[in-house]
């Protein structure tokens, strides 16, 4: 199942052309697994605005490619450390493995 809806990323590559949104993907490819280090950290320390924080970059970032099962996991964390409950469970792994299979799929868009 596609993980990037391909009107979104379509439309996306046709408004910032392609070398752009090469630059946007392996630029998203970096940050991403920050963002993840971030969150693990905050919750770590007990720190709920710095969870909250990571946790909306990564929602804007995935949406702004169509991925919005990644978005949208990140929306439900980023309202959990809004609330300051950190008590996610593993939802957070739930995200990093949606996050593994974008970047699959974005790494093969890119190509």
């Amino acid at each position: 199942m596609s993980k990037i809806d391909l009107n979104t990323f379509n439309l996306l590559k046709e408004t910032t052309g392609a070398d752009f949104i090469s630059e946007l993907i392996d630029s998203f490819l970096e940050d991403a697994p920050n963002l993840i280090t971030q969150m693990r950290s905050a919750l770590a320390n007990t720190d709920a605005d710095s969870f909250r924080r990571a946790a909306h970059s990564m929602k804007s970032n995935a949406a702004t490619f169509g991925a919005m099962e990644l978005s949208a996991l990140a929306r439900e964390l980023e309202i959990f450390g809004r609330d300051k409950n950190l008590k996610i469970g593993n939802r957070l792994d739930v995200m990093e493995e949606s996050f593994h299979q974008t970047a699959n799929q974005l790494k093969k868009l890119k190509a």
